[in-house]
């Protein structure tokens, strides 16, 4: 008997390959999906239904009534992009179908509550609290001091993220709109990026990369890249560090995107204390890196997952490097592409082995997060010195010229990752 699966869907480009997780034909798989993402929908679905936005709850909800009334019940609905949990959990609330609940996904969306479990399982935590207003926020910097950092709890894309620095700073609260939200100590280690699979007791492949700039530099108009870290005494450390966090927020198999703090301790050790995690892969090009690069499909453990089944991924021998880097347009968005410009390196080790560049009169799309950005790269070599080096490089040397869209009223350049 066929089973109806419905997957909500928000990428233009193949992300994730779902006609490889699904056969299309023994089963009936609808899409619920926007205007932008229409094109990739697989041509063996059974239905497509375009929603202004696949966070849009409501509007999911009556597409996915309609496509219940043509197929039956769903017996499951996946979202493998993170903007999209919190929609599909309400709906299979709603719907009573299996799956992860709102009540199950709020240990990696509420940033307040993974805060609480990780520090809980004795995993170094900035010092942290709920914030539901400006008297929280100055009582909890009367406590710790200057600097902190507040944050939307349920925030994605560095949303209304502040870094207050100074008593001044805090006025800033008052124009914020009301929404429940966590205030941070501070850190100023570097950020690094770990993403893998939890098989429920152990690591499955993992790999950890180090940010070139951070995802708030990027929403400022800087260009954000990552370079897979081949550090033997620092992977060990940041293994172990995985393995405890991922452990302590399930003892069910999950694919993870953590992000964590870096620094020097004692001795010269790595001293690593927990950012977030999010429940899903990593964003990016780290879905591409990993296919293209180690030969694993990261999106297929997320997408087993929630279709009920084990995910069994392959762990190389060997891994080679990957990196990967996103330029932002150099006018916020929509704006139409005029002109761009890469030279060719000297060393052809120097030059992406993909790119994602918009054509001469393209319109980049105001669309949040770091699909449609000015521009994207993907990198591989032998060291991480090699692809940072590419990374760089690229960075420097690539023009890109955009002229605003009329109709633009201003704000909002494409944003990037987990909050900082």
């Amino acid at each position: 008997m066929n089973r109806h699966v419905v997957i909500l869907h928000r990428w233009r480009d193949r992300h994730a390959r779902y006609e490889d997780y699904l056969d299309h034909r023994t089963h009936h798989v609808s899409y619920v999906t926007t205007a932008l993402a229409r094109d990739s929908v697989p041509a063996e679905a059974a239905a497509v239904v375009v929603v202004p936005a696949t966070d849009d709850t409501e509007a999911v909800w009556r597409a996915v009534t309609d496509l219940r009334a043509r197929f039956g019940p769903p017996a499951r609905l996946v979202a493998l992009n993170e903007g999209d949990l919190d929609t599909a959990a309400a709906v299979r609330e709603r719907l009573g179908c299996a799956g992860q609940t709102p009540a199950e996904l709020a240990r990696y969306r509420d940033k307040l509550t993974m805060n609480r479990i990780v520090a809980e399982a004795g995993v170094p935590t900035p010092r942290f609290a709920d914030a539901p207003d400006a008297e929280a926020v100055r009582a909890f910097t009367d406590r710790h001091g200057l600097p902190v950092v507040v944050k939307p709890r349920r925030g994605t894309a560095s949303r209304g993220v502040l870094r207050l620095a100074s008593a001044a700073d805090l006025t800033q609260l008052a124009a914020l709109p009301p929404e429940p939200r966590l205030v941070q100590e501070y850190c100023p280690d570097d950020i690094v990026h770990i993403d893998g699979l939890w098989t429920g007791d152990r690591l499955g492949p993992w790999r950890a990369s180090r940010y070139v700039n951070t995802c708030v530099d990027f929403t400022q108009g800087q260009a954000l890249g990552s370079v897979e870290i081949d550090d033997p005494g620092l992977l060990a450390a940041l293994g172990e560090f995985t393995a405890r966090v991922a452990g302590a927020l399930s003892n069910e198999a999950w694919v993870f995107h953590l992000e964590a703090f870096v620094g020097t301790g004692p001795a010269g050790r790595p001293a690593i204390s927990f950012l977030e995690a999010g429940y899903r892969v990593g964003g990016a090009e780290i879905p591409f890196v990993w296919r293209e690069v180690h030969g694993i499909d990261l999106m297929r453990a997320a997408a087993d997952i929630q279709l009920g089944r084990s995910p069994d991924l392959p762990v190389p021998e060997r891994w080679r490097t990957g990196g990967w880097l996103l330029v932002p347009s150099p006018v916020p968005a929509p704006c139409r592409v005029i002109s761009h410009d890469l030279p060719a390196p000297q060393d052809p080790a120097e030059a992406p082995y993909a790119a994602v560049v918009p054509a001469v009169g393209q319109v980049i799309p105001r669309v949040g997060g770091y699909e449609h950005v000015g521009a994207r790269f993907r990198f591989r070599g032998d060291s991480s010195g090699e692809v940072e080096k590419a990374v760089l490089r690229t960075a420097a040397q690539f023009r890109l010229e955009c002229a605003p869209q009329p109709e633009h009223t201003g704000g909002g350049r494409p944003a990037c990752g987990l909050d900082r």
